[in-house]
């Protein structure tokens, strides 16, 4: 295994649920079937902001991973979400009479990371990661899982003849599909073996099952099957 073959094996190991990330049904499950702009905001609020508190955390503690160089490239990526936070949660004044950019980041800080208070289950394991070669390969399943949603958001406003909030989830999702090759390239610097190149598929692969069930038990709690493709 090496840095260029990694994302690869990824996607096709988890191909099903990569692609059931990224059917329609995506959103229903963002939104808890609420499909409307500001909602698909809000929820991609969420989304950038919790990346970035989890980006955050493992800047602050890469050296004690085992990765002093890895200090900079998370927290480069947490600068980066927050910034995607930051611009979604301005079209909210666009979008609502009732909602403005401080409100907003206020509720967030008042829940603490997300509307029920709790981190979701993909971010609460990527925060239980102890290495900067776990982490690497988490970021690479974080971000092949994100794509998927995002593209579905990208859609959502086409659909909606919203191509100023088309083109920046766009510009937001460019910047998460380049966390794929991010992480490849710390995983390409911290491997030392093929027991390092297992672990890293390990957590890669139960990164993306984990959004994946994720997806899957919300919509079973809604009565919708998260099996077929669209």
């Amino acid at each position: 295994m090496d840095a260029d073959a990694f994302p690869d094996a990824i996607r096709d190991a988890k191909a099903t649920e990569l692609d059931r990330l990224g059917s329609q049904q995506a959103l229903v499950a963002l939104t808890d079937a609420d499909l409307d702009a500001e909602r698909v905001l809000r929820a991609a609020a969420w989304s950038e902001r919790t990346a970035s508190e989890t980006f955050a955390a493992w800047a602050e503690s890469a050296g004690d991973a085992g990765g002093t160089d890895a200090t900079g490239v998370f927290a480069a990526l947490a600068d980066e979400e927050r910034g995607h936070y930051d611009r979604v949660v301005a079209q909210l004044d666009r979008e609502s009479d009732s909602a403005d950019e401080s409100d907003f980041a206020d509720e967030f800080d008042l829940a603490d990371e997300s509307e029920s208070g709790e981190v979701d289950p993909m971010h609460e394991y990527l925060r239980d990661l102890d290495t900067t070669v776990e982490r690497a390969a988490g970021l690479v399943g974080r971000s092949l899982a994100g794509d998927r949603t995002q593209l579905q958001v990208v859609n959502f406003f086409v659909n909606e003849a919203d191509e100023r909030l088309a083109d920046l989830f766009r510009d937001l999702r460019s910047d998460t599909q380049a966390g794929v090759e991010t992480g490849a390239d710390l995983l390409a610097s911290h491997c030392e073996g093929e027991d390092d190149w297992e672990r890293a598929t390990e957590v890669a692969e139960r990164t993306v099952q984990i959004a994946y069930d994720d997806y899957a038990e919300t919509l079973e709690g809604m009565g919708l099957d998260p099996k077929p493709i669209c």
